[in-house]
């Protein structure tokens, strides 16, 4: 009996297979290597080999890897320096008919580098995108952390200014995900802190140097994590931190009860359950459905 698979066969791809396909004009996101350089896909390397053009954050960083899989293609830099002037030339040349890959130095472009605003201009010009995936810090660092992964958000670099930080986290106290940041490891500890101060007592996990030789992850309490990079000092390599949502909050319905008793005989439900889940910070239908259970309660009169 014939097996079916559900995996595409080699006509059904986008992009070349290492057979040879021609690679058609177009811009291609291609990810790297976060570390390991046995990380990178059979599709990468085949765009690599025949792209007419790498853009590439750091053209010494993505030589080493071309070197390392026998590749010589033209490249050129792009990156937050030359971003401005280097894009119309760039999608000039995809507008010809060449074949672009962008690269960033390690993992997927876009994240925290400047390719989103060349996606964008060649989408609005019309032009062909293809993305190619691949490795990602903040993918790896939440597989290991050990953190809720059903809902999670990448927030990037927060400022360096302690205020600036406050502020950007006081911005990300509600949210119920898991957050996920790039940090500097001179700043580490601090930040750990100033999480602890603003975010609460949760769970977070520190990852360095992932899918290298000297991967670590260490997991703990906010106050924990920063209490000993304050002692042991910045970590060395790249950081990923990673920091679990807020737990769950038990409403307090004596005080919900005492409200509702106090609004009910003035007003409906609906309304009264909207104005103390306002009061309370409390989620409204949490509130609706005391109060119904309430009037359930109620004895009846006569």
């Amino acid at each position: 009996m014939k097996q079916t698979s559900n995996i595409p066969l080699d006509g059904d791809t986008k992009a070349p297979d290492p057979a040879g396909k021609p690679l058609a004009p177009g811009l291609y996101v291609v990810a790297t290597p976060i570390g390991n350089t046995g990380d990178i896909t059979l599709r990468a390397l085949a765009v690599l080999k025949a792209a007419d053009l790498i853009a590439a954050e750091d053209t010494r960083v993505t030589a080493k890897l071309l070197a390392r899989y026998g590749i010589e293609r033209p490249m050129m830099p792009y990156n937050d320096h030359n971003a401005a002037k280097a894009r119309p030339g760039l999608l000039a040349r995809i507008g010809g008919g060449a074949r672009v890959a962008l690269v960033s130095d390690a993992g997927t472009p876009l994240v925290s580098d400047p390719g989103f605003k060349l996606v964008r201009e060649a989408i609005a010009a019309g032009l062909a995108v293809e993305a190619l995936p691949g490795a990602s810090a903040a993918l790896a660092g939440l597989t290991l952390s050990g953190l809720p992964s059903d809902r999670f958000l990448f927030a990037g670099f927060l400022p360096s200014r302690a205020g600036e930080r406050g502020t950007a986290l006081e911005d990300l106290r509600t949210l119920r995900a898991t957050l996920i940041f790039f940090e500097s490891a001179q700043r580490l500890a601090e930040t750990l802190a100033q999480m602890a101060e603003v975010l609460g007592a949760r769970e977070a996990a520190v990852a360095r140097e992932l899918t290298k030789l000297h991967e670590e992850v260490r997991r703990g309490t906010l106050a924990d994590l920063a209490a000993h990079y304050a002692q042991a000092g910045p970590p060395r390599g790249e950081v990923t931190l990673l920091v679990g949502p807020p737990a769950e909050a038990v409403p307090d319905f004596a005080r919900i009860d005492a409200a509702l008793d106090a609004a009910l005989p003035f007003m409906p439900l609906k309304a009264a359950s909207e104005m103390i889940a306002a009061l309370t910070d409390v989620p409204r239908k949490t509130v609706y459905a005391r109060g119904l259970e309430k009037k359930h309660e109620a004895p009846r009169k006569g």
